[in-house]
């Protein structure tokens, strides 16, 4: 992994301040000489797209003419039916062109549980996953988004190996259509750090990795996992990172998380990638939440700089 130099010396003191483990192998882009480059999560807008009142195919005009980010983060849910269209898809890969806009990854749900304990159910899950691995491929994605979900009563250590075997089946279809699979902390088991980290370690794929998200650490009957801790677990393995916000104080500051602790804790791993902005918070409307994370991810650089 190529670091520039004042990407070192910023890693050595940083890595002093979080106590996180050795630069690791997670996925990186130097782009700009800039530590991150910021993205937009279509799930920030989703009562908007799910109301009509913005057509999928317009995620990356609005994107770059609303918030001047020019990279961006599908969900299939938006586009269910379309995942074969490749009128469709040839259009929203052409809006994006012509808007200078990237389209980094499809984030995919309801396509079964890849974790399930029925081996025919899980088979079935990674085959209804390839579609959207070949549609990410002719957008021109670098990976999908899927969820770890597991089912039946197996221990701690049997949800792991049922969702490694998922993942590592359509991991391998992905690296055949030179794609990642990439796994987002969603809920349940998933969002438990040790878990999650000890099911990437099962996989063992290099197309394989994790999506932490700031946020998604709910693991159930009321408790929470530490999102620090969690995303520190999940780091090493990351190839993009999500950053979640629902509401912010008179500074500008996420309630919830304090994005310095967890950009320095990001940082720390030699990440250089985007950080997606995926605002879920309904005290300010989404136009006004993407740009006040925005803001304050910028800040957090021009601060880590």
């Amino acid at each position: 992994m190529k670091i520039q130099t004042n990407r070192r010396e910023f890693l050595k003191h940083t890595l002093l301040g979080v106590g996180a483990a050795a630069v690791t192998g997670c996925e990186t882009f130097i782009r700009s000489g800039k530590l991150f480059d910021i993205s937009l999560a279509q799930w920030s807008m989703n009562r908007q797209f799910f109301g009509g009142k913005i057509d999928a195919l317009d995620f990356a005009k609005v994107s770059r003419e609303k918030f001047d980010i020019g990279a961006i983060e599908y969900v299939n849910q938006f586009f269910k039916s379309k995942a074969r269209d490749q009128s469709y898809l040839a259009e929203l890969k052409k809006r994006a062109s012509d808007h200078g806009v990237e389209s980094l990854l499809i984030m995919v749900d309801g396509e079964g549980q890849l974790g399930h304990a029925d081996s025919a159910e899980r088979a079935k899950t990674v085959s209804n996953h390839h579609k959207w691995i070949d549609a990410a491929k002719f957008l021109g994605c670098h990976s999908i988004r899927v969820n770890a979900g597991t089912t039946g009563n197996g221990s701690f250590e049997e949800k792991q190996k049922l969702a490694a075997d998922g993942l590592r089946q359509l991991s391998e279809y992905g690296a055949g259509q030179g794609l990642n699979v990439i796994v987002e902390n969603h809920g349940g088991l998933s969002s438990n750090g040790e878990w999650l980290a000890g099911v990437m370690k099962i996989v063992n794929h290099k197309n394989c990795g994790t999506l932490p998200d700031f946020g998604n650490f709910n693991v159930g009957g009321g408790k929470w996992y530490d999102r620090y801790k969690g995303v520190e677990e999940l780091m090493p393995y990351a190839k993009a990172v999500s950053a979640k916000s629902h509401e912010f104080d008179a500074g500008g500051n996420e309630v919830r998380t304090d994005y310095l602790r967890m950009m320095k804790i990001v940082l720390s791993h030699g990440y250089n990638g985007y950080v997606g902005i995926e605002y879920e918070g309904n005290k300010v409307d989404a136009y006004k939440g993407i740009e006040l994370t925005k803001a304050l991810l910028e800040k957090v650089r021009d601060q880590l700089s």
